[in-house]
């Protein structure tokens, strides 16, 4: 009886285990790389520094994408196996997909390979939002600031804002995505829109993603940022530069703001974001994006917080102190950030 139910277990359904191992097997094939016995296959999948290197090298090769590519194939067969830590692997070498695929977008070379992996991210993320938004609660700016109150102003104004509590609500609901709209195909039109929501699926993933791949991802973004920054990238200057629209600019600019602000990063990555705020906001002043400018400057207020001699910022104090003392600079640059799209034509190139 007990052989027979031991068959019964091994002919049916592989388990998470099982997958997760064949998986890593299927890609040390591809990739030609001994798998190790000793290290579990997820972890391997995703911090293994030989497979990180092979698989990014791979997917920015002129060749890679096409529907025949057996590393693409793999990235979406295992991103379709709904196994956690598998799509976690798959999530961690987005960057590289999304800049070689941005980079040949408008060639004629064809592309479904990536475009099948983009999609599959897509449709995971179109079902995962159910339909709904993703929004955040704002401060009401009608609201009088807590960070500019004396106590004797505070206890004056007690009693009116109580009776205009509701009149004035204390938060103000702001849309970070529109609704997801189902897309079997990328059309030119919808290309921005469904990577971008790509790297939104990156940046809910953030905290579990190594840090060789968040490197990576600042690498690209300062290739994308075009003749403004220098980059390792093999290929001609402002070869890797893209068109960066709202829908695609701002999860990335929240993915930096994550390496710059993010606890237990380590200071190559932050010094790097820091350097990709600051080519960020000059190629939004070259674009004269004014939500672009609004954004990258308020990055860039963040960089001179940190880097302040007067006020030296410990790991801890990163995220809370930081972001409280300096959203209040933030805000009020504003208005200065909106005067100076009104100048950027004689704005020059050489700011930083």
């Amino acid at each position: 009886m007990s052989s027979s139910g031991g068959a019964t277990a091994a002919c049916g359904a592989p388990t998470t285990t099982d997958r997760v191992r064949s998986a890593a097997e299927s890609l040390s094939q591809i990739l030609d790389l001994p798998l190790s016995s000793k290290t579990d296959p997820a972890i391997f999948l995703l911090l293994d520094p030989a497979v990180s290197a092979t698989v990014s090298r791979r997917l920015l090769l002129r060749s890679s994408g096409a529907g025949d590519d057996h590393l693409c194939r793999w990235l979406y067969d295992t991103f379709q196996s709904t196994v956690p830590s598998l799509q976690l692997v798959v999530i961690r070498f987005f960057p590289a997909i999304a800049a070689s695929y941005l980079a040949r977008a408008l060639s004629r070379q064809p592309l479904a390979g990536f475009e099948a992996v983009l999609l599959a991210l897509y449709a995971h993320e179109t079902v995962a939002r159910q339909g709904k938004p993703l929004t955040i609660n704002l401060p009401n700016l009608a609201n009088a600031s807590p960070y500019h109150e004396t106590t004797k102003s505070a206890v004056k104004n007690k009693s009116a804002a109580i009776d205009t509590a509701d009149a004035v609500p204390e938060t103000e609901i702001a849309v970070l995505s529109p609704v997801l709209e189902p897309h079997g195909t990328i059309r030119s039109t919808k290309r921005s829109r469904i990577v971008g929501v790509g790297f939104e699926l990156y940046y809910k993933h953030i905290a579990n993603i190594p840090v060789s791949s968040k490197l990576e991802f600042i690498e690209h973004c300062i290739a994308w940022v075009g003749n403004c920054g220098k980059t390792s990238l093999k290929g001609k200057k402002g070869e890797w530069r893209i068109p960066l629209p709202w829908e695609l600019l701002q999860p990335i600019i929240r993915i930096v703001g994550h390496c710059l602000l993010g606890p237990g990063e380590d200071n190559k990555l932050k010094q790097m974001a820091a350097d990709a705020a600051f080519l960020l906001y000059q190629r939004a002043m070259q674009d004269m994006d004014s939500r672009a400018v609004l954004a990258t400057r308020c990055l860039v207020h963040f960089v001179a917080a940190l880097e302040s001699p007067k006020a030296p910022v410990s790991p801890a104090e990163t995220v809370a102190d930081v972001m409280a003392s300096s959203a209040v600079e933030a805000f009020e640059s504003l208005p200065t950030a909106l005067a100076d799209v009104d100048i950027i034509v004689e704005s020059t190139s050489d700011d930083f």
